[in-house]
């Protein structure tokens, strides 16, 4: 199967500054439901032999040029060949229709970006991992249930997209009421989406911010909403996701077999995340003496998109997690 023919931007438009110590190229895969994906390949400078290799996506409704590139530029600077993905529907990304989520297509994405790493001539296809940051951190570890060959993952201030969605934060909306009122919502937009023949978006995040908006919100709204992480082709910097995407995810929950997973785990959470109660919660149901909680003092959930301003971002613990277990 050929890759459908892609446009890049070929200036450099991320939000990070580029490394003068890795080389940088533009590449793309399909996965099996015949989407291409657009990355960024970062390759260590005067790199020799097969290196280990790490795939980057994420955060949830994020694109490549934002918190999933600068993880992987960092980590080639460290030493491995690294990608950083479009999800499906998403950024450069193909697939039809635009900003659609789904828990089965996006954890196949990962396992895509190990197919294309695993032929690489300067990738080592025993030494594959991912890392998955926000609603990212939850698919890299569903991946990881399934696929066998990702020896090492790296959840970063994760989110389990499945649980949020049919939950509600904290679990507050579990009940079926509750689900019933909000499927006959998502259900009446897919027949309004039918009739005008284009899909709603819900919005990303708040703009203008209220004064009485959660912590959590101006949390997002601090990283997307100015120059820190605002991309152009970010969802939640701009329009969202289509207001029918969490339909999926409220009906097919993922983890299912992560106690299942045999190979290595890394969660990392900021101690002042809105979020950690999920990784903490992900880290329960695994299993093995290979499994490790990393939890980040002071950090919120979006420090560890960029560092924040104090830099918390524990870069050298995942370098030497994956070093013990790419090996």
């Amino acid at each position: 199967m050929k890759d459908e023919k892609l446009t890049f931007t070929q200036e450099w438009d991320k939000t990070f500054p580029k490394s003068d110590k890795v080389d940088h190229k533009k590449v793309s895969f399909h996965n099996r439901y015949g989407i291409t994906l657009a990355a960024d390949m970062y390759i260590p400078k005067n790199a020799d032999g097969r290196l280990p290799a790490i795939a980057v996506c994420g955060p949830f409704g994020a694109v490549k040029e934002q918190c999933s590139g600068l993880y992987a530029q960092t980590l080639a600077e460290r030493g491995f060949l690294t990608i950083a993905f479009d999800p499906s529907f998403t950024g450069e990304s193909s697939g039809q229709p635009r900003y659609v989520a789904s828990p089965d297509i996006n954890t196949e994405d990962f396992s895509a970006a190990v197919d294309f790493l695993s032929v690489q001539e300067n990738a080592d296809p025993e030494k594959i991992g991912i890392l998955g940051i926000c609603g990212w951190g939850g698919l890299a570890v569903n991946a990881a249930a399934m696929d066998t060959r990702i020896k090492a993952t790296v959840a970063a201030t994760m989110y389990n997209m499945t649980r949020v969605n049919a939950k509600g934060y904290f679990d507050e909306a579990d009940n079926a009421d509750a689900r019933f009122i909000m499927k006959q919502a998502l259900n009446a937009q897919r027949t309004k989406d039918y009739q005008s023949g284009e899909y709603e978006l819900a919005g990303g995040v708040i703009d203008p911010l209220p004064d009485d908006a959660p912590y959590f919100v101006k949390d997002y709204y601090d990283y997307y909403k100015t120059e820190r992480g605002y991309h152009p082709r970010s969802l939640n910097s701009n329009g969202g996701w289509n207001k029918t995407s969490s339909l999926s995810f409220i009906n097919m929950p993922i983890l299912a077999y992560a106690h299942e997973i045999r190979s290595a785990v890394l969660i990392i959470h900021g101690e002042k995340a809105h979020s950690r109660y999920m990784g903490e919660d992900t880290f329960k149901i695994l299993t093995g003496d290979n499994k490790e909680l990393l939890i980040v003092p002071n950090a919120s959930h979006t420090d560890l998109y960029d560092g924040g301003k104090d830099k918390v971002i524990p870069f050298d613990k995942i370098e030497s997690f994956f070093r013990e277990y790419l090996n």
